[in-house]
């Protein structure tokens, strides 16, 4: 299917019938629907390549799954073709699923505080594009207020202006399987990094 159909901008002739409600060339822009594990919560986070946003958080204590994937975006079932092209206007998210028993959600706020550049937009390091923008995406209204308040208190610690966007958390499409724990298998290079609880090595970014 071509981008146009697929951002639902039809090439029928105007006898044949309009699409349906239900076709997947509509774009849903609906909650993450998706459910965690029983007793866990899911939180998720942009802030820059996914891949070693990713390890970062897989390293954090409580956190008991990682995926990384697409989310804020205007096309339904996006592929990482379709977001590197900047037109979609997806994020590449890291979905956390974590234990508020074994590790606070102002844990996870401060992994990403230290991984990236949130003055920086659209933005982090030789990565530029939409794609690569700094974002919190809240489950709770819970979620929302510790990330307000958690960006007000990064921002006096800072010069320049913290762009992060803070916003309810859309549909998540899950990354192909290659991108999932990219650096923990072994990245480009094939040297795996550790995803140990606790770790403090270094991050390569493409392994």
């Amino acid at each position: 299917m071509n981008l146009l159909a697929k951002l639902g901008f039809s090439t029928r002739s105007p006898t044949e019938p309009s699409v349906d409600a239900s076709s997947s060339s509509l774009l849903p822009q609906g909650p993450d629907e998706d459910i965690p594990a029983p007793g866990q919560q899911f939180a998720q986070f942009g802030a820059g390549c996914f891949w070693g946003v990713e390890l970062a958080f897989q390293r954090v204590s409580g956190v008991t799954k990682t995926e990384v994937g697409y989310t804020q975006g205007l096309l339904h079932n996006p592929t990482y073709e379709d977001i590197c092209s900047g037109t979609t206007n997806h994020s590449e998210v890291v979905r956390v699923q974590y234990d508020p028993k074994e590790g606070s959600y102002e844990a996870l706020l401060d992994a990403f505080w230290q991984r990236h550049d949130p003055t920086t937009l659209n933005r982090q390091g030789n990565d530029v594009g939409t794609q690569y923008r700094s974002g919190i995406y809240f489950y709770t209204p819970e979620q929302e207020k510790a990330a307000l308040e958690s960006k007000d208190r990064h921002q006096k610690l800072l010069n320049r202006t913290i762009v992060t966007e803070i916003l309810p958390a859309k549909k998540f499409y899950r990354a192909e399987d290659y991108h999932q724990q990219y650096l923990e298998k072994g990245g480009r290079f094939g040297f795996k990094q550790s995803a140990d609880k606790g770790c403090n090595d270094p991050i390569r970014c493409y392994g």
